[in-house]
């Protein structure tokens, strides 16, 4: 199963609708202090509860459907603002479950998961808005999927983390 992630915006961008990657995965908090939902039709919280040093500040996300449909179209749009412009050697470090089931843990470029969603790198600062589409297979497993996507410039600057639980029947 491919998996399609979105990251946020650049984020979004390599977070919302990546090719390699997905937001459907078993979840895992990364400090255990969860925090509120993204703004937006979405299944998306922040992972923690404080996240104001973020670089990505998302003004929503919407995905239709909400909740997500195996053998259908998802639209993800995402819009919010980058407070730093975002270049080479940053990364997103991704984890996908499949109920309890590690499927993937992971480091990926997000220059390169960027440009899955019509974005370049560098990434400059400022309003960033994205719509894409991702087909969701129709053989996806029935059960719940986490994925926990956690961003960061090459200096280690916080962009953003955010993670969504989604059950396929």
């Amino acid at each position: 199963m491919r998996l399609s992630l979105p990251v946020a915006s650049l984020f979004l961008s390599t977070l919302v609708a990546s090719e390699p990657l997905s937001l459907f995965t078993g979840g895992q908090r990364v400090l255990g202090d969860k925090g509120e939902a993204v703004p937006g039709d979405n299944p998306l919280t922040y992972c923690n509860a404080a996240h104001d040093a973020d670089l990505l500040i998302l003004d929503y996300v919407n995905l239709d459907p909400n909740p997500p449909l195996a053998g259908t179209v998802l639209t993800i749009e995402a819009v919010g603002t980058l407070l730093e412009t975002v270049g080479e050697g940053a990364y997103v470090n991704l984890q996908v479950k499949y109920g309890l089931i590690k499927l993937l843990t992971t480091r990926a470029d997000l220059c390169e998961q960027v440009s899955n969603v019509d974005l370049n790198c560098p990434v400059e600062k400022g309003k960033i808005s994205l719509i894409k589409d991702v087909e969701l297979p129709q053989q996806i497993p029935p059960g719940t999927y986490t994925v926990l996507a956690d961003a960061y410039t090459v200096d280690d600057k916080h962009i953003v983390c955010f993670e969504a639980t989604v059950k396929f029947s």
